[in-house]
């Protein structure tokens, strides 16, 4: 039976490289996908890995009625055999029942990719009803790693190298930015709820209050 299955894992786990690997595997057996994703950081209309592999993606608008899209390339004799949605945790709730919809009256599979929560540990809307909607979700068993080596879990949003807890839920950025930028860093819970990012790390070994102090 046709699925909705939601891949979720924190930043940097490698939920986009899953993401390309299942389109590889299908359209090398002759299968014709159709990807969808939002706010990619490889710019619009892409779906792209850190590890440097992109493709062609529908950017996928506010607008956008996902079912409809597929429903009307269907209909001018296109083919579909599986849809793949990535940073599904951007589109709204209702671009997510689409996609519910999609397996349920096209028959097709669904593979989604997102994360969870964001950088104030609250669940993004798309991602919520997913999680509600989902046959299945799998949590990726590629760990990310906190900047103190212990499984990553959270997802820290930076400005100049400091976590920050207010803002905007969706503003685009990547990890390993350079300190002045937005940025975001992936961490355990621990160092989340300390706010204490990798930066602050570096800054507090190298404080005097911390070095040995020689004997008088």
């Amino acid at each position: 039976m046709p699925e909705l299955v939601f891949f979720s894992g924190t930043m940097d786990c490698g939920k986009s490289t899953l993401a390309l690997q299942i389109e590889h595997n299908r359209s090398a057996r002759g299968l014709q996908g159709m990807i969808f994703t939002r706010d990619d950081r490889a710019g619009e209309g892409k779906l792209s890995s850190r590890l440097g592999l992109v493709t062609d993606a529908v950017e996928v608008a506010d607008d956008l009625d996902v079912y409809a899209y597929v429903v009307d390339h269907l209909s001018q004799g296109g083919k579909v055999d599986y849809v793949i949605a990535d940073e599904a945790q951007f589109l709204a709730p209702g671009q997510i029942d689409q996609l519910a919809r999609i397996v349920d009256d096209l028959e097709l599979d669904v593979y989604a990719f997102g994360i969870t929560t964001d950088f104030r540990s609250k669940l993004f809307p798309g991602s919520q009803r997913l999680v509600e909607l989902a046959d299945r979700v799998e949590v990726l068993q590629v760990e990310a790693l906190c900047w103190c080596g212990a499984r990553a879990t959270h997802n820290a949003r930076t400005v100049n190298g400091e976590m920050v807890v207010e803002g905007a839920q969706v503003v685009v950025g990547d990890v390993n930015q350079a300190e002045d930028r937005i940025g975001y860093e992936v961490l355990c819970r621990r160092h989340h709820r300390r706010r204490m990012t990798s930066a602050g790390a570096r800054a507090a070994a190298l404080s005097p209050d911390v070095l040995p102090v020689a004997p008088a």
